[in-house]
C-alpha cells in the first residue's frame, strides 16, 4: 500500500556531510507531496544546515531529546503529530523509542535485526559494496511513498534547497570582492583521509596573490594542528579556523568562489551551494568518490586510480597524497 504522508520525520543523527546528502530526500518529498510537512531530526551541530534548507519545515535536536526521560521523549515525539518516521541513519535506541510512539508508519532498511521488530515499512537496501552514491541510496527509502526513483547524480542537486542562508557581516569581512576567494579546508576531524598539509602548502604557492584571496578554515583544534605548518603568514591568506560558528561558516562559503577539501561536510555544503567544490578522495571502498563525491553544478573530485592496499589499515593514505597540487590548481584556474 502506497503511503500518502501528512507529516514526516526524517532522522539523520550523524555528521554534516551525511546530513547534506540526505537533504535531497526532503526536496523529492516536496516535489511529490507539496503539502507534506517535513521535520528533520538531527544533532545540535547540524541544525544550522537544516535551518538553511527550504524543504525542511522544522528541525529538532536529537541530543537535547535523548537526554530527557523516556516518557518525556515519547511525549515530545507524539507532540509533533507525525504519521511517518524515516530512519536514514541506523540507531537502535531511536528505533525502539519510535516503536513506542503513536507514529503509524516507521520506515527503515531490512538490514538491522532491531528494525524487523520496531519498524513496519522495511526497504530492501544495503549500503555495503554498492556502486550507488549516498544520496541515491537515501532516496530509495522513499519507496513506501511510491517514490521509486534513481535519478542521475547531476539531477540530485536541484533537491538540496540550501536557500535560506543568513547574511553575516563577520563572514563577509573575510571576502575580497576584487579577487577569486578560495577556501582551503585541510583537516577533516578524522572523518576522511586527508590530502596532507604539504600538498596544501604546494597549492598555496601556486595561487598568485594578485588573483586569489586564500581563506584557511577549520575548527580551533584543527587550527592548532596546521597553523605552524601552513604558509599563512601572508596578507592575502586569512586563517578563520575557530573564528566562525557553523551558521557564519555557511555564509562564508556562500560568499566564496572555490572550496578545496577532503570528503567533509564543508565540501558538500559548497557543492550544494553551487560553488566550485573540489573534493580530494582516496580510492578504496566505502570512502571512494563513487559513494561520497560532492554533487553540484560545479562540483569536482580528484582520486588516484589504485587498489590502495597499503592504505586500508591506517589513517594516512599515500594514494590521496599522490594527487598533485597542479591538478587542483588546474580546476581552480577555470573558476
Amino acid at each position: 500500500m502506497q503511503i500518502k504522508p501528512d507529516i514526516i520525520i526524517i532522522s539523520r543523527t550523524d555528521s554534516i556531510g551525511d546530513v547534506v546528502l540526505t537533504l535531497p530526500m526532503c526536496g523529492a518529498i516536496k516535489e511529490y507531496f507539496p503539502k507534506c510537512k517535513i521535520i528533520f531530526l538531527g544533532n545540535t551541530y547540524t541544525l544550522p544546515v537544516l535551518k538553511a534548507c527550504t524543504f525542511v519545515d522544522e528541525a529538532i535536536d536529537w541530543w537535547t531529546l535523548k537526554n530527557l526521560p523516556e516518557k518525556a521523549q515519547i511525549e515530545e515525539i507524539n507532540r509533533l503529530n507525525a504519521d511517518c518516521f524515516i530512519h536514514v541513519f541506523p540507531n537502535k535506541h531511536l528505533a525502539q523509542l519510535i516503536y513506542k510512539t503513536k507514529i503509524k508508519y516507521r520506515i527503515a532498511t531490512n538490514r538491522r535485526i532491531y528494525n524487523l521488530f520496531s519498524c513496519n515499512k522495511l526497504v530492501n537496501l544495503t549500503r555495503k559494496n554498492t556502486n550507488l552514491h549516498e544520496s541515491q541510496l537515501n532516496l530509495k527509502l522513499l519507496a513506501p511513498f511510491g517514490i521509486n526513483i534513481q535519478p542521475e547524480l547531476k539531477e540530485i542537486s536541484k533537491w538540496y534547497g540550501l536557500e535560506k542562508i543568513r547574511e553575516s557581516s563577520k563572514a563577509k569581512a573575510f571576502i575580497k570582492e576584487n579577487k577569486i576567494n578560495v577556501i582551503l579546508h585541510p583537516k577533516s576531524k578524522g572523518s576522511a583521509r586527508e590530502w596532507g598539509l604539504q600538498n596544501f602548502n604546494s597549492l598555496i604557492r601556486l595561487l598568485p596573490n594578485k588573483i586569489y584571496n586564500i581563506i584557511i578554515s577549520g575548527t580551533e583544534e584543527e587550527g592548532k594542528m596546521f597553523r605552524n605548518e601552513l604558509v599563512i603568514n601572508n596578507e592575502d591568506i586569512t586563517d578563520v579556523s575557530g573564528k566562525l560558528t557553523l551558521e557564519e561558516f555557511i555564509s562564508l562559503i556562500s560568499y566564496a568562489d572555490v572550496m578545496v577539501a577532503a570528503s567533509t561536510g564543508p565540501l558538500h555544503i559548497a557543492a550544494a551551494l553551487g560553488k566550485k567544490a573540489i573534493g580530494l578522495f582516496a580510492p578504496m571502498r566505502p570512502i571512494f568518490p563513487t559513494r561520497w563525491a560532492p554533487l553540484g553544478s560545479d562540483a569536482h573530485f580528484l582520486v588516484k586510480s589504485s587498489n590502495c592496499n597499503d592504505c586500508k589499515k591506517g589513517s594516512i593514505c599515500h594514494c590521496i597524497m599522490e594527487i598533485e597540487a597542479k591538478e587542483v590548481f588546474q580546476i581552480i584556474k577555470n573558476a
